[in-house]
C-alpha cells in the first residue's frame, strides 16, 4: 500500500533567489554584520512603517535587549498573556524582572484587557501582549491601561508580520514591537530577529547594546552583548521579506478554505479560528480548539498529517513559572486553551487538495472520537 505523502505543519519556503543572495554574502568576504544587515533593517522599517528597526540575532534576544534597553529590571514586573511560548516569560527573568500572568480571550488566545486589569500593582512597570497565531491582540484597551498608568508597552509580534489592528501595523502599536524570523515563522531568515520603534534614543540604545554596548569600535556607551545577526541571514531574510505578502496571501486563503470545509464540525463541539473586530489575522497557525484532542492529533498523524501543541502548558504552570510563594493563579482560559488547542498545517505549499485532505481526516477523526463517546442505540427485535 503506497502512503500518501506527508503535509508538515510548517515548510520553510526557500528558493533560488535565497540562494543567489547567500551566495553573493559569501563571495564578498564580508559576513559579520555590515551594509546587508542594514538594507533589511531599512526595507522592514518601511514595511511597518516605522521610523527605526534594529536587527538582532534571534526574536528572543530582541525581547531580552527591548526589555533590557527600556530600564525593566529587579523588582519591577511585566504583565503578559499565560498562553505563549516561553521565550516571553523567560526575556522578562533575563532582565531581573518578574513575569505576572493574566488570562486570554478564549475566542482569540490573546491577552485578555479586563485580566489585566485584576492583576496590575504598584510594581507594574510594562504590559508585553502577544500576537498570537498571526493575530493582534486588543491593543486599544492595553494602550488606554499603559497611558492611564504610565506603563510601557511591548508588543511581542514574533508570529504576527504583516498583521494590522485596525489601520496600524503590527509593530506600531506600541513603544517597541519585537519579531522573529525563525524557520516556521511567515518569513524566515533562518534565524534573526527584529525590533521597530518609533523611539529614536531606544533604536540607539538596542545598536550599541547588540554590539557589546559600542557607539564605535572600541568606544564603549556601557554594557552590552553579542545580539549581532549575521549579513548571511540578513541576505535570506531581505529577499524573504519581498516574498511575505504573496505568501501572506496564500495563508489567509488556506485559513478561509478550511474554515468552509470544517465549518459543520462546529456542531460537534470544534472551534475554529475567530478574528478580532478589526483586525488582520495573516495566520502563522490556523488553530482549532476540540475535545480529544490528543486522540485527533494522533489520528491525523496516522494519515500523513502534521499538527503542532502551541501549546500544551500554560506559563504559569511552568514549575520555574510559578510564582516563589503559593499556588499559581487560575486562570481558566488559557488552562483551556492548553487542553484543547491543535494547530493545522496552513503554510503557503499547502494545496486546494490537500486542504480537502485534512478537512476529510479532521472529521474522520472527530465524528470517530464523538461516535464512541455517544454510541448509537441499536434498536432491538
Amino acid at each position: 500500500m503506497t502512503l500518501p505523502p506527508e503535509i508538515p505543519i510548517a515548510a520553510p519556503e526557500l528558493g533560488t533567489e535565497e540562494e543567489q543572495a547567500v551566495l553573493q554574502v559569501l563571495r564578498s568576504g564580508r559576513l559579520a554584520q555590515g551594509p546587508v544587515v542594514e538594507s533589511f533593517e531599512s526595507s522592514f522599517a518601511h514595511y511597518v512603517g516605522a521610523p527605526h528597526a534594529v536587527a538582532l540575532g534571534n526574536g528572543t534576544m530582541a525581547l531580552c535587549a527591548t526589555l533590557r534597553c527600556l530600564g525593566i529590571g529587579t523588582g519591577d514586573e511585566v504583565i503578559t498573556p499565560a498562553f505563549s511560548f516561553v521565550a516571553t516569560a523567560n526575556a522578562v527573568l533575563y532582565c531581573g524582572a518578574t513575569p505576572i500572568f493574566a488570562d486570554i480571550d478564549p475566542q482569540t488566545y490573546t491577552l485578555d484587557p479586563v485580566s489585566v486589569e485584576a492583576v496590575l500593582t504598584k510594581r507594574t512597570r510594562a504590559l508585553l501582549p502577544v500576537h498570537l497565531y498571526g493575530q493582534p491582540a486588543d491593543m486599544a484597551p492595553l494602550r488606554r491601561i499603559a497611558q492611564e498608568r504610565r506603563l510601557l508597552l511591548i508588543e511581542d509580534a514574533c508570529q504576527a508580520h504583516g498583521a494590522t489592528y485596525g489601520d496600524t501595523p503590527v509593530g506600531m502599536l506600541g513603544d517597541a514591537a519585537c519579531f522573529s524570523f525563525y524557520p516556521t515563522k511567515n518569513m524566515t531568515a533562518a534565524e534573526g530577529g527584529m525590533v521597530t520603534t518609533a523611539d529614536a534614543s531606544l533604536a540607539q540604545r538596542l545598536r550599541q547594546f547588540r554590539n557589546q554596548g559600542q557607539r564605535s569600535r572600541y568606544d564603549y556607551a556601557g554594557y552590552g552583548l553579542n545580539y549581532r545577526l549575521s549579513e548571511l541571514h540578513a541576505a535570506i531574510g531581505v529577499v524573504q521579506l519581498a516574498k511575505l505578502p504573496a505568501a501572506t496571501a496564500a495563508r489567509q486563503r488556506t485559513a478561509a478554505s478550511l474554515n468552509a470545509a470544517l465549518a459543520d464540525l462546529q456542531a460537534a463541539g470544534v472551534r475554529l479560528p475567530a478574528t478580532g473586530a478589526g483586525r488582520t489575522h495573516v495566520f502563522h497557525q490556523y488553530t482549532v480548539a476540540l475535545p480529544q484532542r490528543d486522540a485527533v492529533a494522533a489520528a491525523l498523524t496516522d494519515a500523513r498529517i502534521g499538527t503542532g501543541i502551541y501549546y500544551p502548558q500554560p506559563l504559569h504552570q511552568i514549575p520555574f513559572l510559578r510564582p516563589p510563594s503559593g499556588a499559581p493563579p487560575v486562570l481558566p482560559h488559557a488552562e483551556a486553551a492548553a487542553a484543547s488547542v491543535l494547530s493545522l498545517p496552513v503554510h503557503p505549499q499547502v494545496s486546494a487538495p490537500q486542504v480537502r485532505r485534512i478537512a476529510d481526516a479532521l472529521t474522520s477523526a472527530v465524528m470517530h472520537g464523538s461516535a464512541e463517546r455517544h454510541p448509537a442505540t441499536v434498536p432491538k427485535g
